[in-house]
């Protein structure tokens, strides 16, 4: 820090001040003559074009008539503190990767906006995005490479906006627009639409070309909510609507979102207290061997029956259970129940009994599944790994991470068995099926749903079931609702089957019924 005292007339002082501070710095003097004491910041301009900071401190001395006759006081170097608390405030306020508002201004500036909009009148609209397949490009080409696209898409937002609106990154691949002053009709739908098309465009990431899009929740001040918390939520809602219709898209905030999002929340709740609660249930749909009509395989699906409200469709409590992390739990829960009753079953009824459990992809982040307790389950139940099959989606193998590897792995080392669900409908890669040592592709309902003699599911169905006994992999068709679908697999030489047209899914005591007095699976419990 440099201290100097002051020097030379009152005309050289001022003119070394920094010209953008010379009105606010000739205040501060004007009113130091009244009050008798100078105390003030400000930034001088040496004559090589320097700019420094100073903190300036001194005092007034008057004359015997009362009136300012000199000043005597020091002025100190102030520069490197600056630079500091504006690093600090910069570090405090800005996203360090894109440079763009973080969270913390992104709410400063919209409470200062929404108090703008309160004065003037003038309506203003919060944007929720995020980036759709953002997660792929982060996982295939690396973090680094999802910085870049991050940065890119950051460069991207600010050329779609006007100088009076803001772009903040909240974090990940979130991002929200403020948009201020509204008085033209359309000008949000017209900003949303140019952000769509902006950021659908390719991005070069390093010698890759990469596609991704957006979904947008729009929501409006006063309109739709005057609290920052309120309207944040609404955006929010409002842009994962836009997700559910099939994303790259923009969707405005309604009032059936906040009702729908109150019962998702109720819900939650209900959901945290069922397993402790008991109300659970394990069902399991009988998998028929199609060319014996033996059933000596089912999958076990969960059924929560709610103390008021009844049974739960699956659909609608899973997706919120892999959102909160407690398929983890349900998920250790159904594969002991499962494993109990396949070691009852191979006992009673076929040594080789197996039951399925679906794995969701959730449980196999952030250490979901412990392998080690699974396996000693099944020694202390005396149940050979054979006797549990894990279900697995395409969607896990797109993911491939090492974790994911590392547990399939882990199971097919073990001896269990595992199946790929849904197959026909998402991008597995062949090689795919060989890496993880897949042994049951299930053919995916959409297909069975309309196979008739001169479908071409028929012809999709027959190539899936040869390509995988090529590979030593063995085929089990879902959702077989009539006698002539039957007929086709087993002439397409497909291995199992399940659906309605054998069963629908049935408690356990009911499946034991149905093994006990080998019920004709031409026609078991229709659904």
């Amino acid at each position: 820090m440099v201290k100097g005292e002051f020097g030379g007339s009152y005309q050289e002082w001022v003119a070394c001040v920094h010209p953008d501070d010379r009105e606010k710095t000739e205040l501060l003097v004007r009113d130091a003559m009244t009050s008798g004491v100078l105390d003030g910041e400000w930034r001088v301009q040496w004559q090589d074009g320097t700019v420094r900071w100073v903190a300036a401190r001194g005092q007034v001395f008057r004359d015997t008539d009362g009136q300012p006759d000199r000043m005597i006081g020091i002025n100190i170097d102030i520069t490197e503190k600056k630079d500091s608390d504006d690093l600090i405030w910069s570090y405090a306020n800005f996203d360090s990767l894109t440079g763009l508002p973080n969270r913390r201004l992104f709410r400063d500036r919209l409470e200062h906006e929404i108090y703008n909009a309160r004065r003037t009148g003038a309506p203003l609209a919060l944007l929720f995005l995020d980036l759709d397949g953002f997660k792929y490009v982060n996982d295939t080409l690396g973090h680094d490479m999802g910085d870049v696209l991050l940065k890119a898409a950051a460069e991207r937002l600010n050329s779609c906006i006007r100088e009076s609106d803001s772009v903040a990154r909240l974090g990940g691949d979130e991002f929200t627009v403020i948009l201020s002053e509204l008085h033209e009709p359309g000008s949000v739908e017209r900003a949303a639409r140019t952000i769509l098309q902006k950021l659908a465009e390719p991005f070069s990431l390093g010698d890759e070309k990469v596609y991704v899009s957006a979904s947008i929740g729009i929501t409006l001040y006063p309109e739709d909510a005057v609290e920052i918390e309120d309207l944040l939520k609404n955006a929010d809602q409002a842009m994962y609507a836009a997700k559910h219709e099939g994303r790259n898209r923009y969707h405005y905030f309604t009032a059936s979102m906040q009702e729908a999002a109150q019962v998702r929340m109720r819900l939650v709740n209900d959901l945290r207290v069922a397993l402790e609660g008991n109300q659970f249930e394990v069902v399991y749909q009988p998998i028929v061997e199609l060319s014996s009509g033996i059933i000596h395989k089912a999958e076990a699906l969960i059924r929560w029956r709610h103390p008021t409200r009844g049974m739960i469709n699956p659909l609608e409590f899973i997706p919120l259970a892999e959102d909160t992390g407690m398929i983890v739990s349900f998920g250790n829960w159904v594969f002991h129940e499962a494993a109990r009753q396949a070691a009852q079953w191979r006992e009673r009824h076929h040594p080789g009994f197996q039951i399925s459990v679906n794995i969701s992809p959730v449980q196999f982040r952030n250490e979901g599944i412990d392998s080690s307790t699974w396996f000693e389950h099944l020694n202390r139940l005396g149940l050979p790994a054979q006797g549990i099959v894990v279900e697995i989606t395409e969607g896990l193998l797109l993911e491939a991470t090492e974790k994911v590897t590392e547990q399939l792995l882990r199971f097919r080392d073990a001896g269990i068995e595992v199946a790929l669900d849904d197959f026909g409908v998402g991008y597995s890669s062949l090689s795919y099926l060989k890496k993880f040592d897949i042994d049951y592709l299930k053919i995916d309902q959409s297909f069975v749903r309309n196979l008739t003699q001169e479908s071409d599911d028929l012809a999709l169905c027959e190539a899936i079931i040869v390509m995988a006994h090529k590979l030593g992999i063995k085929v089990i068709a879902e959702g077989v609702e009539t006698i002539e679908q039957r007929i086709l697999l087993a002439e397409a030489e497909c291995d199992y089957a399940q659906g309605y047209y054998f069963s629908q899914p049935v408690t356990a005591a009911q499946m034991e019924y149905l093994l006990s007095n080998n019920m004709n699976t031409s026609n078991l419990i229709p659904g």
